[in-house]
């Protein structure tokens, strides 16, 4: 169900709605009585109570032990300041400035009125090429969102609040060789290409399905026939052989050059 809300940019405020932009293909698999192949149950229940209902349930925050203060979905709409229900953008940064690792939800933007206001929005941003930088509540929780604007159109991404992220692992702790630079970065000159999302698949999703209906019809599972991973090479020769073969990739793939950075 789209989430109600609006953008505010300056002055100018344009109703929209989000809608999750990914959808789960997990293949769902029930858990089982290993014996009887009946479905296990998990039942809600109340020491002196005994089962109970979802809309018997309330959330409540235990500030002693055993002693607790009840919240129900009124109270957290309580909390939001007008401010809050507002996605008010605070600033424009440059793509580059957000670390991936950072991105969370992604939801497509769509105006629910004032579409002149949101077109100039987006059209302004993708010739500007800035991402919008806001603070919202979404559920009960609050956000950092961004903006990004392509094709005449609008995502927003949640992003993760810097403490939730962990620790950076450990920079490399060695200096390459300047001859394994030079090929390693020819490798990476052969393999580069532009991004096609469609190009990839669930390949490991395929054999699942595959292996339930094999598994329905009463045939045996078959192990993919794969080739094993090559032996331990020395890093140069590595570096060697792989340049070799992404020769001819290179070759065959349609041009495209990388903007390098100058020193």
């Amino acid at each position: 169900m789209p989430i109600k809300t609006s953008i505010a940019f300056g002055l100018v405020y344009i109703p929209v709605s989000l809608t999750p932009a990914v959808k789960s293909r997990d293949i769902g698999f029930n858990l089982l009585h290993k014996e009887t192949h009946k479905r296990v149950r998990y039942v809600k229940t109340v020491p002196g109570v005994g089962e109970i209902e979802n809309d018997e349930i309330v959330k409540g925050y235990e500030y002693e032990k055993g002693k607790y203060v009840v919240f129900e979905d009124e109270d957290f709409e309580k909390l939001k300041s007008e401010k809050d229900k507002t996605i008010e953008i605070e600033q424009f940064v440059p793509i580059a400035d957000i670390d991936p690792v950072l991105y969370d939800k992604a939801y497509y933007v769509a105006p629910t009125g004032g579409e002149k206001a949101f077109a100039l929005l987006v059209g302004a941003m993708q010739q500007e090429k800035t991402v919008g930088i806001a603070k919202t509540v979404l559920g009960t929780k609050e956000a950092v969102v961004a903006l990004f604007a392509s094709g005449g159109k609008m995502r927003l991404n949640t992003l993760h609040f810097a403490d939730e992220v962990a620790v950076n692992a450990a920079a490399a702790a060695t200096t390459p060789d300047e001859k394994e630079m030079t090929l390693a970065k020819t490798l990476i000159d052969n393999m580069t290409g532009r991004f096609d999302a469609q190009a990839y698949t669930d390949g490991y999703r395929a054999r699942v399905e595959k292996a339930i209906a094999d598994k329905v019809a009463g045939r045996e599972i078959a192990t993919p026939d794969e080739a094993p991973p090559p032996h331990a090479l020395d890093l140069m020769e590595a570096l060697s052989r792989s340049v070799e073969a992404t020769k001819k990739t290179a070759k065959k793939a349609a041009p495209y050059k990388r903007e390098r950075k100058r020193a």
